[in-house]
């Protein structure tokens, strides 16, 4: 292919990535940076009280915006170095918390809190989404084929479903008198209060995570169980391998590849997880680091923004997903070079 040609598709994608990748990386990056503030005047207020014969009045200082001649208020911007950073990780707390082995002390750290469920949701839910899409993988294989077509348009379904709606959708199922609570209460003969407590809401956030995403693994790792090598199965069987080794040395050995591709792909969305605390309505139990970077941009009482230190908590965030990647891309390019 000639190099017009290649530059002339290649071209499009590299400008978007350009546009709506690069420069807003760079851009949060340098607002991590930076510290945004509204300028602000100090004036003499004087209030009269009303009255007939004389008035009381008083006089006080009140600070306020400055604005400009558009009526816009007027912000400077203030290099602060790595103080958001400092806001964000509040690294003396946590030094203090962890010497004096307070756990509660550290979670009571918001991005120590966010970090923690984090990395225990992305951790856990990682080997359960590919083991429970191999297992459908498998089961659909070697399904007959009259019934292969509707199981595999049942396992889809929790894929299809819009995240925040089918986490609402558990969520309903067991909060106050759902569905789920009042069969659990009548078989239990017990008051069951699913989102009391922030270990039974985790629970709901790993299961709908793995209902939600192992229909992906399974759709990969079908389509990767037909081009196994049908050969070497067979001399598997003669050679008397059960068929939980042909599992462990011809098809996952197979599947590898997937897997690591599945893998990437799901310490990517998993690490960056919202929609399960935006669903669950579990900020006062389970907050996220993205949830925790969405928090510090709500407006506060005055209408400002904690823009600096959300752009830090991002970076952060950034920089978690990257050290959870390093090692599957490591390996991916050692086979790489191997098959070379």
């Amino acid at each position: 292919m000639k190099f017009r040609t290649f530059a002339a598709f290649v071209a499009p994608s590299l400008l978007m990535m350009f546009v709506f990748i690069a420069v807003p990386l760079v851009s949060v990056f340098l607002q991590s940076f930076e510290q945004t503030q509204p300028v602000v005047e100090r004036i003499e207020v004087e209030s009269c009280t009303p009255g007939f014969v004389t008035q009381n009045c008083t006089t006080e200082i009140r600070t306020q915006p400055v604005l400009d001649e558009s009526g816009r208020v007027v912000t400077q911007t203030v290099f602060t170095g790595l103080e958001s950073y400092r806001n964000v990780l509040e690294p003396a707390r946590a030094m203090a918390a962890i010497r004096a082995g307070d756990w509660s002390g550290l979670m009571a750290i918001d991005f120590w809190k966010a970090l923690r469920f984090t990395l225990t949701f992305t951790l856990i839910t990682l080997p359960l989404v590919i083991g429970v899409g191999l297992a459908i993988a498998l089961a659909v294989n070697n399904a007959s084929r009259t019934i292969r077509g509707p199981v595999i348009f049942v396992s889809l379904l929790p894929f299809i479903i819009t995240p925040v709606i089918g986490a609402l959708s558990i969520r309903w199922l067991f909060v106050g008198d759902g569905i789920l609570t009042q069969a659990i209460e009548w078989w239990t003969g017990h008051q069951v209060y699913m989102f009391a407590q922030g270990w039974t809401i985790e629970l709901l956030m790993l299961f709908y995570r793995v209902w939600h995403v192992a229909p992906f693994a399974f759709v990969i790792f079908y389509a990767g169980l037909q081009t196994v090598n049908t050969d070497s199965l067979e001399a598997a069987i003669i050679d008397g391998a059960t068929r939980f080794e042909r599992l462990r040395y011809v098809i996952v050995p197979h599947l590898m590849p997937l897997i690591v591709f599945i893998a990437l792909i799901h310490l990517m969305d998993a690490y960056r997880v919202f929609d399960e605390v935006v669903g669950f309505r579990s900020e006062a139990h389970v907050i996220s680091l993205q949830w925790l970077t969405y928090h510090f941009l709500e407006p506060d009482s005055t209408g400002n923004r904690a823009i600096s230190r959300a752009s830090a908590s991002a970076m952060l965030t950034m920089i978690g997903i990257v050290i959870l990647l390093v090692p599957l891309l490591r390996k991916t390019w050692r086979d790489h070079k191997g098959a070379h």
